[in-house]
């Protein structure tokens, strides 16, 4: 953590510290940007789909310029898919937050997914089109497997209360959203292969029940 200086501070010190507070604005800035590009894209492509959405119409939407565009995303692809994870992790995770205290993590993250499930026949075909763009390259192959590290992260803080006995660097939150997250990339992978017509919601309780009792009482 950072000291507060006092006022006697030399005055390298203090431009030091202003400098790392304009790095520090510069950065928030650079996260608003980027956000803003990519909740554009997912306006877009929620209103007339993939193909249609082209990189003009983001840049117009986010109000930025082309070079600025191509300072955070490769393609408009990427962009989609870097806005409909920032989404997606959010509702996740505050349906995981919201789940019954008594549920331990493992339980907790299969009662969420068996929630969100509710509507997945009438958003198929969208989630669909959503993996197999999260497939269409090795640039999204790659970017969408670093996505999968916030999803970790993330589903590692909703989890981490519902864990006994904590300790100073516990790797079992992380643990907890490291499985989780290989039993959604396989259940995907399976369900894209089979060109969208199985369970997925299924196919992703069947992978998270391989590591039921014995996984999810040692973790607790």
């Amino acid at each position: 953590m950072t000291q507060r200086r006092s006022s006697t501070a030399p005055t390298g010190a203090a431009s030091g510290g202003a400098a790392g507070g304009a790095s520090g604005l510069r950065a928030r800035r650079r996260d608003e940007t980027r956000r803003r590009i990519a909740t554009a894209a997912v306006e877009l492509v929620s209103e007339q789909g993939i193909p249609a959405t082209t990189i003009e119409q983001i840049v117009a939407r986010a109000e930025v310029g082309r070079a600025t565009f191509f300072r955070y995303f490769e393609s408009k692809e990427l962009a989609v898919a870097v806005g409909l994870n920032d989404v997606a992790v959010y509702v996740f995770t505050s349906a995981l937050q919201s789940q019954p205290d008594e549920l331990g993590p493992l339980d907790a993250v299969r009662a969420t997914h068996r929630e969100l499930a509710a509507g997945f026949d009438g958003m198929r075909a969208m989630y669909l089109e959503q993996a197999q763009l999260s497939r269409s390259s090795p640039a999204m192959v790659a970017w969408t497997l670093y996505l999968y590290v916030d999803w970790e992260i993330a589903i590692a803080e909703a989890v981490r209360p519902r864990l006994s006995n904590p300790v100073e660097h516990d790797p079992r939150p992380r643990m907890v959203g490291a499985l989780a997250m290989a039993a959604a990339r396989l259940a995907c992978d399976e369900w894209v292969a089979t060109g969208g017509r199985g369970d997925l919601p299924e196919m992703l309780q069947q992978y998270l029940a391989a590591f039921e009792v014995g996984a999810s009482a040692s973790l607790e």
